[in-house]
């Protein structure tokens, strides 16, 4: 069974307060957009457990520790039946890039094994076992528009359509960690609702719409700003960095072509 686990950008992120158990609480815009990977799932009776091979983007660390594993753990605790696999996962989204690649792979892989070994597991049922994994990844099991409050698993669905804009999404080598990310915000409660804000024109957002990350982040990484306003210079609608970075994206009203401006960079263009 092949699927195709896409990414999501963050329209808007506030840190709202720092949470007893060390996370925060955040409120965000979550929206899906066709930047995907690739992964194939196999059933192998012979084979004991699962065994996992990558390709594309480099995963850093010990196939452990990946989310594909730890998510075929989780399942097999519950469902004896789960027998020997053989998974592909060819990453084509940038990682540490604030576009929930990992957590796609983690939601799609879990809906795989729903289906290859009859579950029956209902939307909310995958959606509890895949926040238990990240606090994202349940986002991607209806994988529709959302708001997302507490650490970013409870999800609220809205109607939010951007099909007639064209999304440049551009991540340069640069790596945010979630720590330091979080070290350089103060936490507060928005003074207006982000549900309302993005149901104003875009046009409007660049003034109304932040990620708080933004203000460190940019102060430690300068060349993530340059790209910002660069995006807003070739005619965005709309430009932020997505998650904690560290990609940056814009929304054009039509399509562009930026990749010679930013061959020096990952660089991704499609119509939504």
């Amino acid at each position: 069974m092949i699927v195709f686990p896409n990414a999501k950008i963050n329209i808007g992120l506030n840190i709202v307060a720092k949470r007893t158990d060390g996370y925060h609480n955040i409120e965000s815009i979550f929206y899906p957009i066709p930047c995907t990977d690739v992964l194939e799932t196999v059933i192998m009776p012979t084979q004991p457990a699962l065994t996992l091979v990558t390709s594309g983007f480099e995963i850093a660390g010990n196939s452990t520790d990946n989310l594909i594993t730890k998510t075929y753990n989780l399942l097999r605790a519950d469902f004896a039946q789960l027998q020997g696999l053989h998974v592909h996962l060819h990453k084509a989204i940038p990682m540490g890039a604030g576009l929930g690649g990992g957590s796609s792979d983690c939601a799609f892989f879990t809906q795989q094994l729903n289906t290859l070994y009859n579950l029956q597991l209902s939307t909310q049922q995958l959606q509890h076992y895949t926040a238990q994994l990240g606090s994202d990844c349940s986002f991607f099991v209806p994988n529709t528009p959302a708001y997302a409050t507490e650490r970013g698993q409870v999800l609220q669905s809205i109607t939010l359509n951007l099909s007639n804009y064209y999304l440049v999404l551009v991540k340069p080598n640069v790596h945010v960690g979630t720590a330091q990310a979080y070290a350089g915000v103060t936490p507060t409660i928005s003074t207006q609702l982000l549900t309302e804000l993005i149901q104003q024109p875009i046009s409007t957002w660049q003034e109304s719409i932040t990620n708080d990350f933004e203000t460190s982040i940019f102060a430690a990484h300068p060349v993530l700003n340059t790209i910002k306003q660069q995006l807003y210079v070739h005619g965005a609608l709309y430009a932020a960095m997505s998650g904690s970075g560290a990609t940056v994206y814009g929304l054009f009203e039509k399509e562009v072509n930026l990749q010679p401006h930013f061959s020096a960079h990952y660089y991704y263009g499609v119509m939504l």
